[in-house]
């Protein structure tokens, strides 16, 4: 069931899985993701013990409002979403652009995050280092992707990661009344941001809170290397890589994540 708040950027839409009480764990979705982009296979893995809570940030799917431009503006809608749907503290997993949305908010309102997860990310400012592959520009940035296009960006070309891969593909596109997909003004504001953001590589040993740092060995759109700085900088991160993973290892490796997921947060 969709449920819906009301702020100054217009109505953001949200969706709760898993039990009524205890600590949330609040998502931020990837760029060009809605929240029915979360294979519902990971979602009810990590919701059988906690609630969980997934949205759409403003000018995103079924939500109101226009996407920021910038990434701070996108950390202050989640941070609004964390203060109207939570008592407290709640847990934040951030993937891709979401994790990097994670980041920024953590470093924001340090009051709102009680542990961090950044999935397939990267705190920005690094340039040395292996780089994303060359076609990865031209592919994330075309009009529609396609399943292809998905497996090309988010899973190595090995037989047991292209079969993982196009599982997770066909339980996404099988969940039931999916909301709109971002559209083309909304991907601009989303390329502007990512473009503008200058990092947060120099205050990473601010984030003194846990923070879970995962991502598959193989990520050509964020390379590995970049989680290691991540975790290298951070006070108190632990770092997990996935073999034959890439940028979607969380839905790759569904029962092994959910599971150092429940040890971190508990």
């Amino acid at each position: 069931m969709i449920d819906y708040i009301n702020g100054p950027e217009g109505r953001i839409a949200l969706r709760r899985d898993g039990p009524d009480t205890g600590i949330p764990l609040v998502l931020l979705q990837r760029f060009r993701g809605t929240m029915d982009d979360w294979d519902p296979e990971f979602i009810a893995a990590i919701a059988a013990e906690r609630p969980v809570i997934r949205f759409d940030s403003a000018g995103i799917g079924r939500s109101g409002g226009r996407v920021p431009d910038d990434i701070s503006g996108m950390a202050r809608i989640a941070s609004r979403v964390l203060q109207t749907v939570t008592m407290g503290a709640a847990d934040v997993l951030g993937w891709s652009l979401g994790g990097v949305v994670a980041q920024q908010l953590a470093l924001d309102a340090p009051q709102l995050v009680r542990r961090l997860i950044i999935a397939g990310s990267s705190p920005g400012g690094i340039t040395d280092g292996p780089q994303p592959h060359p076609r990865v520009p031209k592919v994330m940035t075309r009009g529609v992707n396609d399943a292809p296009d998905f497996l090309f960006l988010f899973y190595p070309e090995t037989e047991s990661a292209v079969a993982l891969g196009n599982a997770s593909l066909a339980r996404i596109a099988a969940q039931p009344e999916m909301g709109p997909p971002v559209t083309a003004e909304a991907f601009m504001a989303q390329v502007k941001a990512i473009s503008s953001w200058p990092g947060v590589l120099h205050r990473v040993r601010e984030l003194h809170l846990p923070i879970l740092v995962a991502n598959g060995a193989h990520d050509v759109m964020l390379p590995a290397y970049r989680s290691f700085v991540l975790s290298q900088q951070a006070p108190d991160a632990k770092l997990i890589l996935y073999p034959d993973a890439g940028h979607a290892f969380l839905f790759q490796h569904i029962e092994d994540f959910s599971l150092q997921i429940d040890l971190f947060l508990s």
